[in-house]
């Protein structure tokens, strides 16, 4: 039988409509759906009627099928000849397994194909009115991880802006870094929840004040925590999505 071929898919932050036009074709075409908790739900409805739809469930502190044996499972169902799709939250690349997997099927001789996505790392400021950048004004974005195995010290480069994904768990320890670097407490940055879905929720401060503001609020996980002056554009253009913070 002839070999499949694998998709890679960038979801997208949460809003279904987010997702590109060539990863939603993909998707449409595939025999086999292989989808993470972060990889918006409703785009499983343009599967085809014939589709396996797998939920290997990875997220924040939780995995029903390891990184192992996923890799596995999309190299077994690509041998069986089937056209599998890959569906990932965010973008496939960006603080993700993908190029564990992508690397798996090259050395296993599987086609493959990685189809990006939009990070939340852009899309959750975006959808809150803040840029990461403007011209003339701020210039270099760091994007960063606020937790790391095996206690490695965390980072917080001399950047305008700095995203941290995965820092709702770890926020005193991110704050502490940046702190360290030599940034002012006042400093504006907010943490934002699941951006671009119904549930959407921003909570702005400064980094004297976020780590209070995120057990206030009980802010939760997937969330991306943005530090920098960029944070005050936010309500100059949605002030109306601001509901607390």
């Amino acid at each position: 039988m002839a070999r499949g071929k694998v998709y890679i898919i960038g979801a997208g932050p949460g809003d279904a409509e987010l997702i590109s036009v060539k990863g939603l074709k993909r998707l449409k075409t595939a025999d086999v759906i292989l989808y993470d908790f972060l990889s918006s739900r409703e785009l499983l409805r343009f599967a085809k009627s014939s589709a396996e739809v797998i939920c290997v469930g990875k997220a924040d502190g939780m995995h029903l099928l390891e990184q192992g044996q996923i890799n596995r499972l999309l190299y077994q169902k690509a041998m069986s000849g089937k056209v599998v799709a890959r569906l990932k939250g965010g973008d496939p690349l960006v603080f993700s397994r993908g190029i564990e997997e992508a690397l798996f099927l090259k050395k296993k001789g599987v086609a493959f194909e990685i189809i990006p996505g939009i990070t939340s790392a852009l899309a959750a400021p975006e959808s809150f009115g803040i840029p990461l950048t403007r011209k003339g004004k701020y210039s270099s974005i760091a994007i960063l991880t606020g937790r790391k195995s095996n206690h490695k010290k965390l980072d917080a480069p001399l950047c305008d802006t700095l995203v941290y994904l995965m820092a709702v768990s770890n926020i005193k320890e991110v704050v502490k870094t940046i702190l360290a670097s030599g940034r002012d407490k006042k400093t504006p940055c907010a943490f934002i929840e699941r951006a671009s879905s119904r549930d959407e929720r921003i909570i702005q401060g400064n980094l004297a004040t976020i780590v209070a503001k995120a057990e206030k609020y009980s802010v939760r996980s997937p969330a991306v925590f943005v530090v920098g002056k960029v944070v005050d554009y936010g309500k100059r253009l949605y002030a109306h999505k601001y509901k607390s913070g």
